[in-house]
């Protein structure tokens, strides 16, 4: 189980380094990212909230980088493209984030876990709808994770719910771990937004932020 990332091609982003992938896919998050991964990954969640201000919020500053953050540093509530990515190593299935999921709901599989059946006899989330619907759904004791519920003949993953729990816990500290590696990057990469860039992707993650390094020169 990883955290994943929705990405995109960077289509001559040059705020600051990015991967060159050239087609979308997801990035794993964790502590094992390279600076040019990590800038990649905060470029793909500023881009999820790039959205013109209404209401209450305040217009878009006039410079580049201003502009583009605006979204991730002034919306109140923010969002994520990806989730949860579950792969049953012996099978080679790979569970994946639908077009509904975000992981700023990552914590919804805590409830996935940890709430008991209702009447229907279990608890489910559904993460996308057709063309792919994917479906986790606690039964007892059991986790199962349909990869697409529209086919009778989907491929799906079972674990126990105290392995699904120990998953998670795995989770959040990929999760920690990568926002200890942004709030490096930002000090160097960002170094006039480095605090509200690392508040805002914890924020985003459900997760307390890290201290963020003395700001110093991107090299």
């Amino acid at each position: 189980m990883q955290p994943v990332l929705e990405t995109r091609s960077p289509d001559g982003f040059d705020l600051w380094p990015v991967t060159e992938t050239g087609t979308s896919g997801f990035l794993p998050l964790g502590g094992g990212l390279s600076p040019t991964e990590v800038g990649t990954a905060v470029m793909c969640i500023a881009d999820c909230n790039d959205i013109d201000p209404d209401g209450d919020r305040p217009p878009r500053p006039a410079d580049a980088l201003g502009s583009f953050l605006h979204g991730l540093l002034t919306f109140d509530t923010l969002f994520a493209a990806g989730g949860l990515r579950v792969v049953d190593g012996s099978t080679g299935v790979a569970f994946l984030p639908g077009c509904c999921d975000g992981l700023e709901d990552w914590r919804e599989w805590h409830r996935l876990v940890d709430e008991g059946g209702n009447d229907s006899g279990g608890v489910l989330l559904g993460f996308g709808h057709p063309p792919v619907s994917p479906v986790a759904e606690r039964i007892g004791d059991v986790v199962r994770l349909t990869v697409d519920s529209e086919r009778s003949d989907s491929p799906v993953i079972e674990s126990s719910v105290a392995g699904i729990r120990r998953r998670l816990a795995g989770v959040e500290r990929d999760l920690a771990d990568f926002l200890v590696l942004a709030a490096d990057w930002s000090s160097g990469c960002l170094p006039g937004h480095a605090a509200p860039v690392v508040a805002a992707l914890a924020r985003v993650l459900d997760l307390p932020a890290p201290p963020v390094p003395p700001v110093r020169t991107r090299p």
